[in-house]
């Protein structure tokens, strides 16, 4: 990324980036690390944090596997941040999960639905009380969250009952963290994404269910482009805030009636 995008990070800007082990996460950290961030990289599985610090090359990163339903572990998670750099400036709440996808409403597992709930909805909260209890505590005081809302926060796929409750939960996430973090210059914002190429949508390309029952195959973008805004977002001074933006395949079935 060019000489314009790392000016506009200030120096020893630090970012938590949550599932940052694939898909759009990854594409995030990576641009994050391209505009000067230093990045700490969260998710599961170490192998694939180890593989995104691969691909971020000298860029200054930091694994720490996380399974962000545990409170316990993020806050080990914010704790190795602060012990590393000292601080938090940015969170990109972006873990999440799809479980659940295309089953009927009368066919979902209970424990099922409480799994998409504690990922998407749960371990979301938990990682901003996180961050906004370091980024109040630090000096100089604030910081931006940014929450990976999806399509879905406005319209539902069929069968996406666990999943589109949840993202619409997010949207309140969103905006109570944005009122309630005022007075310690913490910004919250939301991103909602509709078809990016990554492996959660790679049926998308092949024929998914559309609300008339016919299955269609539908334009994806590439993650990149998502990236791209995150880091305009985050390259904001902490006096202005995107609330909430939509980045989308243009040709997708959302605008209109399909």
């Amino acid at each position: 990324m060019g000489h314009a995008s790392r000016v506009r990070c200030a120096p020893m800007s630090i970012a938590v980036v949550t599932g940052a082990g694939s898909g759009i996460g990854r594409s995030v950290a990576l641009a994050l690390a391209a505009a000067g961030w230093s990045v700490a990289l969260a998710g599961r599985r170490a192998e694939a944090l180890e593989e995104t610090a691969a691909a971020a090359g000298s860029a200054e990163t930091l694994c720490v596997p996380t399974d962000v339903t545990s409170a316990e572990q993020v806050a080990a998670l914010f704790a190795a941040v602060r012990d590393r750099y000292g601080r938090v400036d940015l969170l990109f709440n972006n873990a999440g999960t799809f479980a659940g996808g295309g089953v009927p409403v009368e066919d979902l597992d209970p424990a099922t639905w409480r799994s998409v709930v504690d990922v998407n909805l749960t371990g979301a909260f938990l990682c901003a009380q996180a961050a906004f209890r370091t980024m109040k505590e630090q000096d100089p005081q604030g910081g931006r969250i940014i929450n990976n809302g999806s399509i879905s926060a406005h319209v539902p796929r069929p069968h996406s009952i666990a999943y589109t409750a949840t993202k619409h939960a997010m949207t309140g996430l969103t905006k109570s963290l944005s009122l309630d973090g005022r007075p310690y210059r913490i910004a919250c914002g939301q991103l909602d994404i509709g078809n990016a190429a990554t492996e959660m949508t790679a049926r998308m390309q092949t024929g998914i269910l559309q609300a008339n029952g016919q299955l269609a195959a539908e334009p994806v973008m590439d993650a990149a482009d998502v990236a791209a805004t995150v880091v305009h977002m985050a390259s904001l001074p902490l006096e202005a805030n995107v609330q909430f933006a939509t980045v989308m395949a243009t040709g997708m079935p959302y605008i209109g009636r399909g």
